[in-house]
């Protein structure tokens, strides 16, 4: 099988490779660059847990074939701390123990920070459906939600 090349920025930096056709963003990110931070979860788009950004845009990258990322700016929860400093969403999800098992949490944040960043004042409503194609088995989804109300908050204190 004939490998295509594909550059695109990773968390700010750039990448060049070569895939196979037909290889989702997932196995890219994980398997081919080390980026561990989107989860395998169903590998069918129905859990969430590898949810990233694709020019700020939540998409599930087991979903997403490779080559259609192309020139595009992918963003990982590996990417939103800002070096040693966590981003004002983990924090908020450590402070309201909005992960228990954790194995959600890259795919809840990442579906988080796409609505914050659009929308920085966000009702419940808007972060349930924002949060709606993400499964968590551990939380009960109040934690979470709470938890992004909360960063939220911070987020516009800060600004």
């Amino acid at each position: 099988m004939a490998k295509t090349p594909l550059q695109f920025r990773h968390n700010g930096r750039d990448v060049a490779l070569f895939v196979d056709g037909g290889t989702n963003l997932l196995v890219v990110l994980r398997e081919m660059i080390g980026d561990m931070t989107p989860k395998f979860g169903c590998g069918q788009g129905g859990c969430g847990a590898c949810t990233v950004l694709i020019d700020g845009e939540a998409h599930l990258s087991c979903l997403t074939l490779a080559e259609t990322v192309g020139g595009r700016h992918i963003e990982t929860l590996d990417g939103i701390k800002d070096g040693p400093n966590l981003h004002p969403l983990q924090r908020a999800f450590a402070e309201h123990f909005a992960a228990q098992c954790g194995y959600c949490t890259p795919g809840m944040l990442m579906a988080a920070k796409a609505l914050l960043d659009r929308n920085p004042q966000p009702s419940r409503d808007e972060v349930v459906e924002a949060i709606s194609g993400n499964i968590c088995r551990c939380t009960g989804y109040e934690p979470i939600i709470n938890a992004v109300l909360a960063a939220a908050t911070g987020l516009r204190a800060r600004a």
